[in-house]
């Protein structure tokens, strides 16, 4: 039950976020683009849940494979290569050739493990990446390392968790432009 009530208070969260995020751009005249592999479309999708999105979304990559990461959005292979997928130099990199294939302001990127097999003792199951960027090239980038509790870990609780992290990540990056 302690669960339940947790995942609806993130969802709720979550929702919120993406609204005040949402909110801002329109308010600044500003365009997002996003590149997702672990949250296969998630942000995207909160994004154009809210009403007036069309005015902010540019362009959604879901890039679940390496091809794609490397042939679409121009992740270099030796990035993958040397530091793996599930990195913050592949999340950087995401993060940038959206924005390339865009005319957006902002963009974010995801890449994780969201198990629940798979992951290495290096990059367990919950190891996830998170860039947000901005035209001019500052970002943030992070590894979340998701630890939550042992009986809600789902796919579902990483990604939703991952992409309130991206959203919360966004308002920093924004507060930053406007010291």
């Amino acid at each position: 039950m302690k669960c339940d009530i947790n995942n609806k208070l993130v969802t709720r969260k979550l929702d919120k976020v993406a609204f005040d995020v949402v909110k801002y751009l329109v308010e600044s005249g500003s365009k997002i683009s996003t590149a997702e592999s672990l949250t296969g479309g998630l942000v995207s999708k909160c994004i154009t849940d809210v009403a007036g999105s069309s005015a902010v979304f540019e362009l959604g990559i879901c890039s679940y494979s390496n091809r794609i990461k490397t042939k679409v959005l121009g992740v270099d292979p030796d990035v993958i290569d040397k530091y793996t997928e599930v990195s913050s130099q592949t999340a950087v990199q995401m993060c940038k050739g959206v924005l390339s294939l865009s005319d957006s302001d902002f963009a974010v990127s995801t890449t994780g493990i969201a198990g629940p097999t798979g992951g290495s003792k290096e990059k367990p199951v919950g190891t996830v990446y998170v860039c947000v960027m901005n035209k001019s090239g500052e970002y943030i980038c992070r590894n979340l390392e998701l630890n939550l509790e042992k009986d809600c870990i789902t796919r579902e609780d990483f990604r939703v968790h991952t992409v309130l992290r991206a959203f919360l990540m966004l308002e920093e990056l924004f507060e930053r432009g406007e010291q």
